[in-house]
């Protein structure tokens, strides 16, 4: 699979909300840099964001576009996300089931056919503008 297909799997796993194929296209020491947040490291601790991002959200990306390097160590992807925000999320305005549209973008590093590191982007100030 080059990376460019195992980032659309990843999309179409996330769109299909199949956690279970989702979380098997991570490598075991996944980094996630969560846009203007932490870093966490690790398959379990990114299941665990994954559920709280399932519970607090609803969302959907559309209009996904992949690039990668020439040697596939690389990708980068560009969406809109589309969501409903389910339940408060600590630190961010109250949940009313809110909806937002919100251009957003990732970077990745490919190692062994898994994603080894993610990196999320997108304006939260924008986000709060939607649903503040």
């Amino acid at each position: 699979m080059t990376a460019t297909e195992l980032v659309e799997a990843y999309y179409a796993a996330f769109n299909a909300g199949d956690m279970p194929a989702f979380l098997e296209l991570l490598s075991d020491d996944v980094v996630h840099d969560i846009n203007q947040g932490e870093r966490q490291v690790g398959k379990a601790t990114f299941a665990a964001f994954m559920d709280k991002m399932n519970r607090c959200y609803r969302e959907r990306l559309s209009d996904i576009q992949v690039m990668q390097n020439a040697d596939g160590s690389r990708a980068a992807a560009e969406f809109v996300v589309h969501g409903e925000y389910l339940a408060d999320d600590e630190g961010l305005p109250p949940a009313q089931g809110q909806t937002y549209v919100l251009p957003a973008g990732a970077f990745f590093e490919i190692r062994e056919g898994k994603v080894a590191r993610i990196s999320n982007y997108y304006n939260l100030n924008d986000w709060i503008a939607q649903v503040g």
